[in-house]
C-alpha cells in the first residue's frame, strides 16, 4: 500500500502566463491545432503569442531550409525543437521523487534537462525529446528518449550506455524512481556533422 498523495494542485502555477491570465503555451498550442479560440480572437495578448509562435517555427524552418544536408528529416527535426521550446515554457506536470511513503515531486521540464544532459555524457550523443509515463502504481515513471547517436559507434553499445546513464542519473542525482529508459535513435550523425553543428 502506498501512501503518496496526489500532486500539488499550484503544479502548474510556474509556466509563463501572459498579462490576460492565459498560460503562454496553452495559447500555441491552440495556434499550433489550429483550435477555434474566441477568447484569443480578442485579445491583444494572446494574438501577440500566437504570432511569435509563428515566427519562431518560421525561423526554424529557415534555419532547416539552410541545411547543407538536404536528406534531413525536415519535418522531425522542426517538431523536434519546438517539442523543446515548448517543454522549456510549460514546467509539465509534477513526477515523483523518492520513496512512495515521501510526498516530493519535480516537474517535468527538469527531469527532462537533467536526463537529456546525462545521455550526452555519451560521448558523440545530442538528445532531443524526452518523455514520461505513469506505472500502474503512480509511484514511478517510464522515460522515452530521443537522441542523435554519433555514425562510427556500435548502436547498441551506445544505447546501453545512454540508458545506464539516464538510470543513474535518475537514481543519485533526482532521487526519481525510473522503472524502464527507452532509447529511441532518431538519426546518425557523423563526427564531422556534429563539429560543424557545435561550430555554429
Amino acid at each position: 500500500m502506498t501512501t503518496r498523495t496526489t500532486p500539488p494542485d499550484d503544479a502548474y502555477d510556474e509556466e509563463e502566463r501572459l498579462p490576460c491570465g492565459r498560460p503562454v503555451a496553452e495559447v500555441w498550442e491552440c495556434r499550433e491545432r489550429r483550435a477555434d479560440d474566441p477568447h484569443a480572437r480578442t485579445c491583444v495578448h494572446c494574438r501577440r503569442a500566437a504570432e511569435d509562435f509563428e515566427r519562431l517555427e518560421s525561423a526554424v524552418r529557415g534555419l532547416r531550409d539552410e541545411t547543407e544536408h538536404p536528406a534531413v528529416d525536415t519535418a522531425s527535426l522542426t517538431r523536434r525543437v519546438m517539442d523543446v521550446v515548448r517543454l522549456e515554457l510549460r514546467p509539465g506536470r509534477p513526477l515523483p521523487l523518492g520513496t512512495a511513503t515521501e510526498n516530493l515531486w519535480i516537474t517535468e521540464a527538469v527531469a527532462a534537462r537533467a536526463l537529456r544532459a546525462a545521455a550526452e555524457t555519451v560521448p558523440g550523443v545530442r538528445a532531443g525529446s524526452c518523455r514520461f509515463r505513469d506505472d500502474p502504481e503512480g509511484t514511478a515513471v517510464g522515460v522515452r528518449i530521443e537522441v542523435h547517436a554519433p555514425a562510427d559507434r556500435h548502436l547498441p553499445d551506445t544505447a546501453r550506455r545512454i540508458r545506464r546513464a539516464v538510470y543513474e542519473t535518475a537514481d543519485r542525482e533526482l532521487g526519481m524512481p525510473v522503472t524502464l529508459v527507452d532509447v529511441v535513435v532518431a538519426d546518425v550523425v557523423t563526427p564531422a556533422d556534429a563539429q560543424e553543428d557545435t561550430s555554429r
